[in-house]
Formats: C-alpha cells, structure tokens, sequence
C-alpha cells in the first residue's frame, strides 16, 4: 500500500524553514522533530533564502503601483458608466412623461 502524501501549510514550512536559517538544530534535528525529511527541510530553507531577495527588491512597490492604475482605471469606468446612466433614465423619463 502506498503512503499517502502529507500537504504542509505556507505557516509550516516558513517555521521550519526559518528554523533552519537560524541554524540551531541540524536538519536532521528538525526532521525529527517536525516529521519532515531532512533533505525536504534544505529545500524549504533554500527557497526561503531565494524568496528573501524579492522582499527588497522594487517589484513589489511595481505591483503596488500597478494595482493602483488598475483600480484607477475601474474607478473611472464606473463613473462613466454612472453618467450614462443617469443620462438614459433621463431619456427614458422624457419619452415615458
């Protein structure tokens, strides 16, 4: 019978993963500890350090701002949108009165 795989939570492999980081306990520690293999934890700490250079970097101010010409952009479709609907019940209210 085949042993099913574990999913682990975005919350559990930064623990472990930072835990590995601070390099207290050896991997094999941690694998002990957690349930988790030693060579998985390497990963984990691997893509954490990796993962570190993009919380520095400019592209997350980049995606801010292109979030913000996108609800920019929303905002003024939906007071078009507004405008010409009050200027259709405007109509409509002529041709009904």
């Amino acid at each position: 019978m085949a042993k099913q795989r574990r999913v682990h939570t975005a919350e559990f492999k930064a623990k472990v993963a930072l835990e590995a980081i601070r390099g207290i306990k050896t991997a094999s520690e941690l694998s002990s500890e957690y349930g988790v293999h030693p060579v998985q934890i390497c990963a984990w700490k691997k893509q954490a350090l990796s993962g570190l250079t993009d919380l520095f970097s400019d592209k997350r101010r980049k995606g801010a701002e292109d979030e913000a010409a996108v609800r920019d952009q929303l905002y003024q479709q939906i007071g078009q949108l507004q405008m010409e609907l009050a200027w259709l019940k405007k109509k409509a209210g002529r041709l009904v009165g």
